[in-house]
C-alpha cells in the first residue's frame, strides 16, 4: 500500500528545531512527509536537515522545479498538511488566502485535512487580530492545536508554548486515523472531560484511592483535539503527559474534582466524566502519621460521602442543550446495574466497561457499552481506547449537532 503522504509545513520560529523531532515520528511510523519550510524557517534549521530526515529536497519558493508545478501538486496529493510550528504570521496568511511562497500556495491548494500548531509569544498569541485569524480557519475546518503553557524563549513564561512532539503527533495519527471522516466536527465546541482518579487522604502518608490510570480520559481529550474541539482536561493523579492542545487542570480529590469540573462546565457544550471518583473520602484527617502499636489493633476507619459530581452536573445543566456522559466501571451485572446508574444520575449517555485487576485499569484497550435513556445500546468491540473515545464523540456530536 502507498504510504500516507503527510506535508510538514515549517514557518520562522525558535520551535522549528522541535519540528524536526515530530518529522522523525512521522517518517519512523511509516509516513512519507515531505517537508515544506518558510525562507524565515531555514534560519532556524537548515535545508539539508530537513532533506535528510525526510528523504525528499526540501524547497521553499514555487520558482523551484517548476516543469513539476509544485505550488499545485503538493497540495493536491497530501493526505494531511500539518503546520508546526504556525507562527502569527503563517495563521494570519492562512486565514486570509495570501499565497507568497511555496508553503502558503500548499495550503491554499489541499483538500485534505489541515492541522495547525501554533507557537509564539503569550502576548501575539492573545492578540486581538491573533485569536480572529485563528477562529476564521477554525470556522473553515482547519484544526488550530491550542498551543501548550511554559517556558518561551528566553525567560517568558505562558501560553504559547509549542507542544510536546510526541503529544502533537499524537494528534496527527488520530487525524490520519479517521481518513475522509476527519472533519473538524468538533470545531466551535468547548468540550471538558474528567480523567484519572481521586485520592482521599488518610493522614499525610496514605489514601484511599483506585487503580484508574486516566488513559481513556486522555485518549478522549487527544481525539476531541484532533476533531477540533477546545478542550478543558481535569486529570487526578495521572502520570500521563499533558496531551497536546488541551488545557489541563490537574486535582487531587474528589471535592477538587468537582470544582474544576462545575467551573470548566460553565461554557461546555458536552462534559465527560472518565474519572474515576471516589464514592467515600475519610470522616476525618489525621494531621500526624498514624502509628502501628504493638497488640492493638487499628482504629476503624469511618467514611463519609463524596459529592456525585455526575448527578450534579446532569440535574443542573451550565447551559442548554449541554451533553453529559459518565462512566460506569463495573465488576458484575454490568448491563443491568449500567441501566440502574444511567437512570439515577440522569445524564444523556453511560459508557459501561467490566473492570477488574487486570481488566481495562491501565490497559491501552478498553471494550464497553455506550447506554441511552431510550434503550440505545452501542457495543464497541474490544480494542484501543482511542476507537472508544471516537465512538462516544459521535454520539456526542449527534446530540450537539
Amino acid at each position: 500500500m502507498d504510504k500516507p503522504k503527510i506535508v510538514l509545513g515549517v514557518s520562522g520560529g525558535i520551535a522549528a528545531y522541535k519540528a524536526c523531532e515530530l518529522l522523525r515520528r512521522l517518517t519512523e511510523s511509516g509516513h512519507d512527509v515531505r517537508v515544506v519550510p518558510t525562507a524565515s524557517a531555514l534560519h532556524f534549521v537548515g535545508e539539508a536537515t530537513w532533506s535528510a530526515l525526510s528523504g525528499h529536497p526540501a524547497v521553499t519558493q514555487v520558482w523551484e522545479s517548476v516543469h513539476e508545478v509544485p505550488h499545485v501538486r503538493i497540495g493536491q496529493q497530501a493526505d494531511l498538511v500539518v503546520v508546526a510550528p504556525a507562527t502569527a504570521d503563517m495563521l494570519a496568511k492562512a486565514a486570509h488566502g495570501l499565497a507568497d511562497d511555496l508553503l502558503t500556495n500548499t495550503l491554499l491548494t489541499a483538500r485534505c485535512p489541515v492541522v495547525f500548531a501554533p507557537a509564539m509569544h503569550t502576548e501575539m498569541w492573545e492578540n486581538a487580530a491573533t485569536q480572529e485569524n485563528v477562529a476564521t480557519l477554525r470556522r473553515r475546518g482547519a484544526i488550530v492545536v491550542e498551543p501548550a503553557v511554559g517556558r518561551l524563549t528566553g525567560v517568558d513564561t505562558g501560553k504559547g508554548r509549542f507542544p510536546e512532539p510526541a503529544e502533537l503527533f499524537e494528534v496527527v495519527r488520530r487525524v490520519l486515523a479517521r481518513g475522509g471522516d476527519a472533519r473538524a466536527d468538533l470545531a466551535g465546541r468547548h468540550v471538558v472531560v474528567s480523567a484519572g482518579g481521586t485520592r482521599e487522604p488518610l493522614d499525610p502518608v496514605r489514601y484511599l484511592g483506585n487503580r484508574s490510570s486516566g488513559k481513556q480520559g486522555y485518549a478522549l481529550a487527544r481525539t476531541a483535539v484532533a476533531r477540533g474541539a477546545r478542550v478543558t482536561l481535569v486529570s487526578a493523579n495521572s502520570e500521563l503527559p499533558d496531551p497536546a492542545g488541551a488545557d489541563v487542570v490537574h486535582v487531587g480529590t474528589a471535592v477538587q474534582l468537582r470544582e474544576a469540573v462545575l467551573k470548566a462546565a460553565a461554557d461546555a457544550d458536552a462534559v465527560v466524566m472518565a474519572a474515576a471518583v471516589a464514592d467515600f473520602r475519610p470522616a476525618h484527617y489525621a494531621e500526624g502519621k498514624i502509628k502501628k502499636r504493638d497488640g492493638q489493633e487499628p482504629e476503624p476507619v469511618a467514611l463519609v460521602r463524596n459529592p456525585d459530581v455526575l448527578a450534579e452536573l446532569s440535574a443542573d445543566r451550565a447551559r442548554p442543550g449541554q451533553v453529559v456522559v459518565g462512566f460506569a466501571a463495573e465488576t458484575d451485572d454490568v448491563l443491568a446495574n449500567g441501566r440502574a446508574k444511567l437512570a439515577r444520575k440522569g445524564c444523556d449517555l453511560l459508557v459501561v466497561n467490566e473492570v477488574g485487576e487486570r481488566r481495562t485499569f491501565g490497559s491501552e484497550e478498553n471494550e464497553a457499552v455506550v447506554l441511552a435513556p431510550d434503550g440505545t445500546e452501542t457495543p464497541v468491540p474490544h480494542g484501543p481506547k482511542e476507537a472508544l473515545a471516537d465512538v462516544v464523540w459521535d454520539l456526542v456530536a449527534g446530540r450537539l449537532a
